[in-house]
């Protein structure tokens, strides 16, 4: 279960990949580009940027969730409502396909209208815009995901991570609802050309990353710590004023506790963004995630995708393309 292809099926950056079998695989590192200087980059980058913003709180600012996390239940969370699946059909105009926001592996996204104050469904065009998760049950995402992101974001709440409204159980249907991100995926503006996604400028770019890093950062210093474990362009949404927001917590983790200095766990994540020594070892950190933040910031800084298979061999992925820059 959850977002497994360990064959490198490849579709843009939502290819996800997971060893099944539990085993790890050898990988070829470029001893020219080493993840762990990657990282060092990306992480002093995230945390000097976070204490030199005056206009930002520190990265501990925000909600963390209880200790323990129990798997396998629903937390109890005072932050989240429970929708009935005709609120939310009526609120998306009975899922039709014109409210479609987006689609992956877990599903399709849609559109919908709430009352802000009683949560009940209105009128396309009036009362809050929400976006509503509608698991597929035969796709790569399943109930394990789902209950993650709902624990999480149920659990945590920061300005750069995205707000869970509330979720629905009923009967087999699997919702989340949440807030409806305006300017869409960081992913879609880099890669995207039209009307509606024009090229960043260097500004907006920087005060993204700046949100991101923060996001991540206060992941980090949570209480249990959380790995997010997939942290790339087409997770990072903007609101109406660019501010960035990590989003999809189904493959997040708790970090390593006891004195343990990593979690040994099944190889989970987005390829090209997945840290080299996770992937040869299955131990995971917070220096994971870091290793991709700094891809994302690659993209931002390049225009060019993680992963691209029409580059010359050695260089699909972006890091194996940026390499000899770093020498």
């Amino acid at each position: 279960m959850g977002n497994c292809l360990w064959k490198w099926k490849y579709r843009e950056s939502d290819s996800h990949f997971c060893n099944s079998s539990g085993e790890t695989k050898p990988s070829g590192r470029d001893p020219r580009f080493s993840p762990s200087s990657t990282q060092s980059s990306a992480l002093q980058f995230s945390l000097a940027s976070t204490r030199s913003n005056s206009s930002v709180g520190p990265i501990t600012s925000g909600s963390c969730p209880p200790t323990p996390r129990p798997e396998g239940e629903i937390l109890p969370s005072a932050n989240l409502k429970v929708f009935s699946f005709n609120d939310l059909k009526s609120a998306t105009r009975n899922f039709r396909p014109d409210s479609v926001l987006g689609e992956g592996g877990f599903g399709s996204v849609f559109k919908g209208w709430i009352d802000e104050h009683g949560f009940m469904a209105t009128k396309p065009g009036t009362g809050m815009v929400i976006a509503v998760k509608k698991l597929n049950h035969e796709g790569l995402q399943g109930r394990k995901e789902w209950l993650a992101e709902v624990n999480y974001l149920g659990q945590l709440s920061h300005p750069n991570l995205v707000k869970l409204i509330g979720y629905c159980t009923e009967d087999d249907h699997l919702l989340l609802v949440y807030e409806f991100m305006q300017k869409g995926s960081l992913e879609n503006h880099l890669f995207r050309r039209g009307q509606y996604y024009q090229p960043l400028s260097w500004p907006i770019r920087i005060k993204i990353a700046l949100g991101a890093a923060r996001g991540l950062a206060f992941l980090h210093s949570a209480e249990p710590q959380v790995i997010y474990r997939d942290f790339k362009t087409s997770n990072i949404l903007l609101d109406s004023a660019y501010n960035a927001k990590l989003s999809d917590f189904g493959l997040a983790k708790d970090g390593p506790t006891g004195g343990d200095t990593h979690v040994t766990t099944r190889i989970m994540g987005t390829y090209g963004y997945a840290a080299p020594e996770y992937m040869a070892t299955g131990h995971l950190t917070s220096k994971s995630d870091v290793y991709g933040f700094g891809v994302v910031l690659l993209e931002m800084l390049s225009g060019l995708r993680a992963v691209d298979t029409n580059r010359p061999a050695g260089h699909h992925k972006l890091v194996e393309w940026a390499a000899p820059f770093f020498t």
